[in-house]
Order: structure tokens, then sequence, then C-alpha cells
């Protein structure tokens, strides 16, 4: 692929994005594809600083705003240091989380105004949209359940309690159905295989000719 694809994996705490991200890499490489994969905010060495900020100082005060615009300054290095120059050298990019978990999270979850999310997230992204974005869809009680079980820490965003999740979660499936983002929704109760299934099975829908020249 000349152009490279950029593929991003999305859904509530505890939905399985970062196992989905790693199955679906090494599946990808065993096609003899080049793949990089990237979680977000993350990916650089100013994602990262972020990141630690957003999620592991739970004793800081972070207002929502103060929130988004941190996101959004990962973000926009993330597109220019990661995404674009992978892309340019044909690579597939595989993102945990990218522009559809501000909406979730920062929009409908902290509650600031939807198009005012838009236009920064915009702006940081230069115009970059994923070509597809899986949406591992799961009811965020279960996505608590699935991490109390696996004995997994909540960071800062994570203990912002049900209601807080509950929105995020009503905000994923009201963008996807608003037809605003090249999203495919996955049904991501089942076992980790069977989800698995179910992306290599939206990607062969959604790209028909890449994948059935490599799959044969």
């Amino acid at each position: 692929m000349e152009d490279g694809l950029f593929l991003v994996l999305e859904g509530v705490e505890g939905a399985g994005k970062t196992t989905q991200v790693r199955l679906l890499e090494e599946w990808l490489k065993g096609l003899g594809l080049d793949v990089t994969a990237a979680r977000e905010p993350g990916g650089t060495a100013l994602g990262e600083a972020v990141r630690a900020v957003l999620l592991d100082r739970s004793e800081l005060e972070v207002p929502p705003e103060s929130e988004l615009l941190l996101v959004l300054a990962a973000r926009a290095a993330f597109v220019k240091d990661v995404v674009l120059p992978a892309r340019a050298r044909g690579d597939v990019v595989v993102a945990d989380r990218f522009s559809l978990s501000t909406f979730a999270y920062q929009a409908y979850g902290r509650g600031i105004e939807l198009e005012t999310v838009r236009r920064l997230d915009a702006f940081a992204r230069a115009g970059l949209e994923p070509d597809l974005t899986l949406l591992l869809d799961l009811p965020p009680e279960e996505g608590v359940r699935r991490q109390r079980t696996a004995g997994k820490g909540c960071d800062r965003i994570e203990q912002a309690g049900k209601a807080f999740h509950a929105r995020v979660a009503t905000g994923y499936r009201a963008l996807a159905a608003s037809g605003d983002h090249r999203i495919c929704v996955i049904d991501a109760v089942g076992t980790t295989d069977a989800v698995h299934g179910l992306v290599r099975a939206a990607l062969r829908e959604a790209f028909p000719g890449t994948f059935r020249i490599l799959t044969g």
C-alpha cells in the first residue's frame, strides 16, 4: 500500500482495545505489511508525558478544559511525528484511541460543547482522518468487571465514576449512529478471539481489494 492506512480502535474502559491492537498488529504483519502501532495520548515523548499527567497524577485537579487541551497538544505531536511519517512510508498505522475518544470523553463525558471540541480537534490533527475507526462496543459496567477480574488498578480517568462512563458509552454510540465518521461498530462482548475475528471481517469488508489480494 503506497499511501498506508490509518486504523483506530476505540471503546470504553475495559473494552479490550490494547489487546485487539496487539492482535491486529500481529495479523497485519503476518500478511506482510509494515505496521506502526501506537497509543493515544502517547507515541511521542510529549504524548507520554501528557499521558502520565492525565492518567497517573490522581492528586491533580485538572479542569475539563485543561484536560481537553492537554489531549490535543499530545495529538498534534502524534499526528506530525508518528502518523504522517508512517503513512508516507506506506505503513498501516494502528492507534489505540484518536479523535473519537476526545468527543466521547471530553464532550459527552466532561460536558464540553461538542462543536467546540470538534473545532479544536480539527486544528490539532491538521485535517487528518482515520481510514476506519473500529469501535469496540461494550457496556461500561462489563468493562469495569473485566478490569477488576484482571486485577487492574484504576487511573484518574477510570476513577471518574459510573455516571461519567455511562455518558462516554452513550457518546460513542451517538457518534457511531451520526454517520459523521467512518466507524465500524464491533460487538466486544465475546471472547478475545471472537472479537479479533470480527475486526478482521470488518477490515476485509471495508478494504476488499487490499485484503482479497493479501489473504487470497
